[in-house]
């Protein structure tokens, strides 16, 4: 059974730091291209970054640098680090994982949740 969990999120200061981990069990994530997605309360889910199974990143326009996205082959788990945050980065982040060559093969986690407030 293919398995996503997500964790680290809770509250945060604006211009703080946050780490949050996407762990996976029942695929290898080093074979899957995975995503962060983040929803706030009344506001369309949002791509906000992205790691491909050859180890390339993307991100949003709007962040400018404040996050970034890596994998541990090791751990089986990819995380997002979240620099200098700030109240509207206030969401339900989730992790994406799917197969590039196999668009079936496509993976949610339940969400943690972050929140940045003073």
């Amino acid at each position: 059974q293919v398995q996503l969990v997500e964790s680290g999120g809770g509250l945060v200061q604006p211009g703080g730091s946050l780490r949050l981990s996407c762990a996976a069990s029942g695929i290898i994530l080093s074979a899957y291209d995975t995503d962060w997605y983040r929803q706030a309360p009344g506001k369309e889910r949002e791509l906000v970054a992205g790691i491909t199974q050859r180890g390339g990143t993307k991100y949003m326009d709007s962040l400018k640098g404040r996050f970034t996205i890596s994998r541990d082959n090791a751990k089986n788990t990819v995380y997002l680090q979240m620099s200098s945050v700030k109240p509207e980065d206030t969401a339900i982040y989730y992790c994406n994982s799917h197969s590039p060559g196999v668009p079936q093969f496509n993976f949610w986690g339940q969400g943690t949740r972050v929140t940045v407030s003073s």
